[in-house]
């Protein structure tokens, strides 16, 4: 997971390709994902576990949809559209 995530910031912060800010934050989302299902699956986490499992695998889910949903919204040209959100964003604007 912590691989993950610095692979994705190395990403975002160098920039090697076109599409590099959004592949690096995807891959951040992924690694948050990927912690949610390690939370649930793994059995004991030592001293990590401050929180119960039910808030980490929500927090970890919850934090990791959002990024990826972002991630794949970004302007210019975003890979996905959610019509509502644009006529949500021009009813509170006007």
């Amino acid at each position: 997971m912590l691989g993950m995530t610095a692979l994705g910031l190395l990403i975002v912060g160098t920039s090697p390709f076109p599409q590099a800010f959004r592949i690096g934050t995807m891959l951040i989302g992924v690694a948050l994902l990927t912690g949610a299902v390690l939370r649930r699956t793994l059995p004991s986490v030592g001293m990590l576990a401050v929180r119960s499992r039910f808030t980490d695998m929500v927090t970890y889910g919850l934090l990791g949809v959002i990024i990826v949903l972002l991630s794949l919204m970004v302007q210019p040209r975003p890979w996905l559209e959610i019509p509502f959100l644009e006529d949500a964003l021009h009813v509170t604007v006007t």
